[in-house]
């Protein structure tokens, strides 16, 4: 698939293929012979649950573990 870069830089992607990715943000990486673009996903917590399907628990459940570690974290750093 051929599409044009802008004379601002810009570029746009089919349809079909936003679509695809269902993401609104990209990595861009410059491998030197060629330019990759990767989505990233917009629940990047439920995207890492959802790679591991023979664990226990849901997106929710690891945010709010990710949330309770931080904010012990900060306990921590801070003791009153």
């Amino acid at each position: 698939m051929k599409i044009r870069i802008s004379k601002g830089g810009q570029v746009s992607l089919p349809a079909e293929i936003r679509r695809r990715w269902a993401s609104n943000a990209l990595v861009v990486e410059d491998l030197g012979d060629r330019v990759v673009l990767r989505p990233i996903p917009s629940d990047p917590v439920g995207a890492v649950v959802g790679a591991f399907p023979s664990q226990k628990g849901t997106a929710r459940q690891a945010r709010k573990l990710i949330s309770e570690e931080e904010q012990e974290a900060e306990r921590r750093k801070y003791p009153k």
